[in-house]
């Protein structure tokens, strides 16, 4: 590991305190290594974790995107994120809760970053012509008849091309590639967990008021 590396590290503590009152990240974990943060999302769902749950991991040995496919995750590179969430919704409304992720990706990469970012529907962002970040939500019906979601994101941030596969190497791309500059992870991680406190504050009150 790099010494820029080392100086990037995520720090729940720090996180938790820089967030203040946000909902999002009201409890929140960093592992260094997990197979996948949504995994750790659930199991703490199973032991009464409430909305706003937040998991980051460092490292991911086995993320995953839509249809099981990898999603690669290298270590002290970029963000890999799951949160808790109870939306309103039912099972077949959830692909609401995949836009409004991408769209809030896609918000803080433009806010953060200065690029401009495309979202291929349903759940990919591209910066540059090259994918930077992916959403998979994860919903369930709870036993109360509920629905619960873990909101998954992993994010490209300071991957140089060489870091990359080389299958995946004329493909994906990150917010380093596309600025030529270093993003600092941690304020980059507060900027996506207030987005993300502000839209879906917004799509939850929507939904409340549509089925009053």
């Amino acid at each position: 590991m790099s010494e820029a590396d080392r100086s990037d590290r995520l720090v729940a503590d720090e996180l938790r305190a820089t967030l203040g009152e946000c909902r999002m990240g009201n409890q929140l974990i960093v592992v260094e290594e997990t197979s996948s943060t949504n995994d750790l999302a659930w199991e703490a769902a199973a032991t009464g974790a409430a909305e706003g749950f937040v998991v980051f991991a460092e490292r991911q040995t086995a993320g995953r995107g839509r249809y099981g496919r990898r999603w690669e995750s290298a270590p002290y590179q970029g963000l890999w994120i799951s949160v808790l969430l109870h939306p309103p919704v039912t099972l077949n409304e959830s692909p609401q809760l995949t836009s409004l992720l991408a769209n809030v990706a896609a918000a803080t990469i433009v806010e953060e970053s200065g690029c401009a970012a495309a979202i291929k529907m349903p759940n990919d962002i591209y910066v540059g012509g090259r994918k930077v970040a992916g959403v998979l939500v994860e919903g369930r019906t709870a036993s109360d008849g509920k629905y619960v979601a873990v909101a998954g994101l992993g994010m490209n941030v300071n991957q140089a091309l060489e870091d990359f596969p080389e299958e995946l190497r004329a493909t994906a791309g990150s917010l380093r590639i596309a600025t030529g500059r270093r993003i600092q992870r941690s304020h980059l991680a507060v900027a996506l967990l207030r987005k993300l406190e502000t839209d879906y504050r917004a799509f939850y009150a929507g939904l409340v008021a549509r089925n009053c």
